[in-house]
């Protein structure tokens, strides 16, 4: 057993002698294989400590300052690198390594580095220039490379992407530097987005351009400000070319959004019984009757025993198809038939405007649901819209005079007085059932008076026809009754909308 024993100790000796002993020198301090071990545990342990210290700051101090997820991930990941450089420092010098000997071996390292590991050098400063500069942040919606995705990490060599069908994707940093890119959350998160539309050549614009309009105002997921726009982008070969512009807060949500809006879009239109072409091709004939003769020629020679061709029933038919179709008549719409083109052109300021006059106020304006018994506008409130009635009834009532003054109904107006000449509303307004409303706010009608300045002089001279009909219902003050001749209403327009 003594023998064992002894050969156990050598056995340990030897091998600590090896470990023990020098492998190399830095400076005055020579490197064994235990020194080398020893180092790697203690810079292991300073980045595991380093990470923890970061993570506890980003959630604890930089939460409570209420920084947004993509400066808590860099400043973060900035700190841990700081602490794991230190770490590694202090690691270092504990084990008796003097830094300023190693000059000339990081000199050589970075030689070597520089002409080896370009790759990884480039990556790693770019990930240092991506994390200083914030131009790409943690949880920033970017686009590169056709690539949509959420960033989720960045890291010093490379980012990863979440991409929007939920696959992650690895990218080095360098492609950020090199690469144009998108980035759909930078500063302000709302973008346009734009839907072409073809309809048949023969529709009114005008009619297209409220039921793009209707569908956009129907997904809750569009903002209200800035409002829809229609544009009207050319005459295609079998189409006449629309295109609806909304804007969103949730680009990420892009694609979705889109197909919630041509659904509505697609429901608006059929609802209006406006036709969606599909390219087609016309065949004009120059002598259809001597082309019909023909054929029949060939039907009396087949009832003499001659064969007839047996396409020749098909094309028999030609004249019955080549005859043109009377035009279908159009009943007389009623109220619930009514477009709000017919509709606004019934609010007297308004009648004698243009298709595209309305064209842009139906752009402007919204519809809005008020269900029952809510209140529209309360009397004295600012006059800051008005509204058509579209579907259901209001009924309209007097606080200073405490009675019941009318019901308005399906294409009936009110708050026009106060939102054209400023004053205080002279009632108040409240829904007798579920209504839906079409609003026309005070910076949406201020837009179409500054890009229509005829249209305030139309205004003006129907208010002046007005006033003694205000006057006699005893719903405003005796002062703001008083006769106005037009000039005065006129320029009191032109103030308060800064035309």
């Amino acid at each position: 057993m003594n023998w064992i024993t002894e050969r156990a100790d050598r056995f340990f000796e030897n091998l600590y002698g090896a470990i023990a002993t020098p492998l190399f020198y830095v400076g005055d301090t020579h490197l064994s294989i235990s020194a080398i071990v020893k180092l790697i545990i203690l810079s292991l342990f300073a980045f595991i400590v380093a990470r923890i210290i970061s993570e506890g700051i980003k959630r604890s101090l930089l939460v409570r300052m209420g920084l947004d997820r993509g400066s808590r991930e860099a400043i973060s990941t900035i700190i841990s690198y700081i602490l794991a450089t230190l770490g590694c420092i202090f690691v270092m010098q504990g084990a008796g390594l003097n830094l300023s000997s190693l000059t000339v071996l990081a000199g050589v390292v970075g030689i070597g580095f520089g002409f080896g590991l370009q790759n990884l050098a480039s990556n790693f400063i770019s990930g240092l220039t991506l994390l200083f500069e914030q131009q790409i942040r943690v949880g920033d919606f970017i686009e590169i490379d056709q690539l949509l995705g959420t960033v989720e990490n960045i890291s010093i060599r490379s980012t990863i992407i979440k991409t929007i069908d939920g696959l992650f994707v690895i990218i080095p940093n360098i492609k950020f530097v090199e690469t144009n890119i998108i980035n759909w959350s930078y500063r302000d998160p709302r973008c346009r987005v734009h839907i072409p539309v073809g309809v048949a050549y023969g529709t009114d614009p005008v009619l297209v351009t409220e039921a793009l309009l209707v569908a956009a105002r129907l997904e809750s997921n569009i903002l209200s400000h800035p409002s829809p726009k229609v544009w009207f982008r050319g005459f295609g070969d079998n189409a006449l070319d629309f295109e609806l512009l909304i804007w969103i807060d949730q680009p990420q949500k892009s694609d979705e959004i889109k197909s919630a809006v041509n659904f509505l879009i697609d429901y608006e239109l059929r609802h209006r019984n406006i036709e969606i072409p599909f390219p087609q091709r016309d065949l004009w004939l120059r002598n259809p009757q001597e082309l019909t003769k023909h054929f029949h020629d060939r039907k009396d020679d087949h009832s003499n025993g001659q064969v007839f061709p047996q396409n020749a029933k098909h094309s028999a038919e030609l004249k019955s198809n080549s005859t043109v179709s009377e035009p279908k008549k159009q009943g007389v719409k009623s109220p619930n038939n009514w477009t709000l083109r017919d509709l606004l052109r019934r609010v007297t300021y308004f009648e004698q405007c243009t298709d595209v006059e309305l064209r842009q106020l139906i752009e402007y304006g919204y519809r809005q649901l008020f269900p029952t018994g809510q209140i529209v506008c309360n009397e004295n409130d600012p006059g800051d819209s008005f509204y058509i009635i579209l579907s259901g009834s209001v009924e309209v009532l007097s606080q200073k005079a405490d009675q019941y003054i009318a019901t308005l109904h399906e294409g009936e107006f009110f708050g026009e007085i106060s939102l054209l000449l400023g004053t205080p509303r002279t009632a108040t307004v409240k829904t007798s059932e579920d209504a839906i409303l079409f609003v026309v706010e005070r910076h949406d009608l201020q837009k179409l008076l500054t890009e229509q300045p005829n249209l305030a002089d139309q205004i003006a001279q129907k208010l002046s026809e007005r006033q003694q009909a205000l006057r006699d219902l005893g719903l405003l003050d005796g002062d703001s009754l008083e006769q106005t001749p037009f000039i005065k209403i006129r320029k009191r327009i032109q103030v308060l909308f800064g035309i």
